[in-house]
């Protein structure tokens, strides 16, 4: 493939690029970029637009192949793409959806402000950390029999809900309810299920935390009202996946379609792409266990929830209100929807890989209390800058299928960062500024704020492209990290 340059890439407006389909022989459509002139420059200097050039290719792809402004090179996909596939013969590709499947986040939001919990700030932090598993590895408080895993992977959040860690509400603020219909747990092998036998209810390591931040700014005050939110107010976000299983789902069904293209005559110009028709065996099995996993990653992501609630009333009283589910997106999945393409109403498979939906408002997927406002979007920056509560607009589903960003999005690797970052000044002066972590020197540095793009700048993009209005900034306060 020839190198890829500016040149190379059409302006289509001010916040969106293009590559055209004629760049390169095999791509099926052109691939577009979202985002401002000043954050492209940083996308051109990784293998993140060949990446999307080679998601052109996928057998069934349709409109574009589209990155968000976070974007980073990944595993065959670049983490921040978007693609859709005609359902129900185009592809399905493992490596458009990631190896931690259903990675999301969800936000609580609090009764309290932040000026009543400053002094308690620091006790916080470190009982969230000892009611929270984190780490790799790290052993959670359930060992789960075979019959609760196939539970768990069948049910999602509703496990948690039938144990008294979730109520009807949380499951209604949850992004397909915690749980897809099509999971089959007998497509999850003996070794995903042991790599999660005892990981519900722990965030794992790298990029995954639970963070205790604040309301700084009131962006669209009738959406605010509408969410529940108000300046100062103290708010939890957490972020983990389907840990050890669903990493294993991944590797799995990578090696099964990698031996299985070639009965499907496939050829792609990276192996790390592998994908099948997602109406073949191979496919469905892959999508069976996907949606198995994404179910595990809702029901973890609940039993984390409830391990808030049991920091805050150690810290609060037993008599405290607890945090409230405000709503959890998923930014790793493959979802079977129905889109408009060319005028035309079709279903298709989208891959979301570090993107998540931004459904615009009235959808009917969207929580009944939210639906005028459309679909919270939640966009974490980094653990020393802010946040962002979003609202999927009117016209998010003509841009790239109802998809938006997911993070800020590193513009540094974890081994870079820890050459540049001296942690324990980092932690100092995390600590002046009010923001207590509970992490491994070596976590702070590979997660340090220079390692992230300007989250101002990536929310700016994705609104300017009309797939969101930005509702809420949130600050830092604490954070957890593994």
């Amino acid at each position: 493939m020839k190198p890829l340059e500016k040149s190379d890439i059409v302006r289509l407006s001010h916040f969106c690029w293009e590559i055209p389909s004629d760049f390169k022989p095999g791509m099926r459509v052109p691939a577009r970029i979202i985002a401002e002139e000043a954050l492209l420059d940083d996308i051109l200097g990784d293998r993140s637009l060949q990446q999307l050039v080679n998601v052109t290719t996928l057998p069934g792809i349709l409109k574009a192949a589209f990155v968000m402004p976070d974007v980073h090179e990944g595993y065959g996909f670049p983490i921040g793409g978007v693609a859709a596939t005609a359902f129900p013969h185009g592809a399905i590709s493992p490596g458009g959806i990631g190896y931690d499947i259903n990675c999301g986040v969800r936000l609580l939001k609090t009764p309290l402000k932040e000026d009543q919990i400053r002094e308690k700030v620091p006790l916080l932090v470190r009982e969230l950390f000892a009611q929270i598993p984190s780490g790799m590895g790290t052993p959670g408080h359930f060992q789960l029999t075979e019959e609760e895993m196939n539970s768990v992977l069948l049910n999602g959040s509703r496990w948690a809900l039938q144990r008294g860690y979730a109520t009807e509400s949380d499951l209604e603020h949850t992004e397909s309810n915690g749980c897809l219909p099509g999971a089959d747990p007998l497509k999850v092998s003996q070794r995903a299920r042991q790599r999660g036998r005892d990981q519900l209810g722990t965030i794992g390591s790298g990029n995954h935390f639970v963070e205790v931040g604040y309301v700084d700014r009131i962006l669209e005050p009738d959406i605010a009202r509408g969410y529940g939110l108000f300046e100062g107010q103290v708010t939890i976000l957490i972020h983990t996946g389907s840990r050890g299983l669903g990493h294993q789902v991944a590797t799995d069904y990578i090696r099964v379609m990698l031996e299985a293209m070639p009965a499907y005559d496939i050829k792609l110009p990276d192996r790390e792409l592998a994908c099948v028709p997602f109406d073949s065996q191979e496919g469905q099995d892959y999508f069976g266990a996907m949606c198995a996993a994404a179910n595990f990653a809702w029901c973890n992501r609940q039993v984390v929830t409830w391990e808030v609630h049991q920091a805050w009333k150690n810290i609060f009283g037993p008599d405290a209100v607890s945090p409230e589910l405000l709503y959890d997106v998923a930014h790793n999945i493959a979802k079977v929807e129905t889109h408009e393409i060319c005028g035309e109403t079709q279903k298709v498979v989208v891959h979301r890989k570090g993107a998540t939906r931004a459904f615009g408002p009235w959808h009917e997927e969207i929580p009944a209390v939210h639906q005028p406002f459309g679909q919270a979007v939640l966009i974490p920056g980094s653990m020393g800058t802010s946040s962002y509560v979003l609202a999927g607009a009117e016209g998010s589903a003509q841009v790239a299928f109802g998809s938006c960003c997911h993070g800020a999005g590193r513009r540094l690797s974890r081994t870079a960062a820890k050459k540049q970052v001296n942690a324990p000044v980092l932690k100092e002066e995390l600590e002046a500024a009010g923001i207590y972590l509970e992490a491994s020197y070596r976590r702070i540095a590979e997660e340090a704020p220079i390692a992230y793009k300007d989250v101002d700048t990536v929310v700016r993009s994705v609104s300017a492209a009309g797939i969101v209005t930005p509702v809420a900034q949130l600050r830092p306060l604490a954070a957890i990290k593994g």
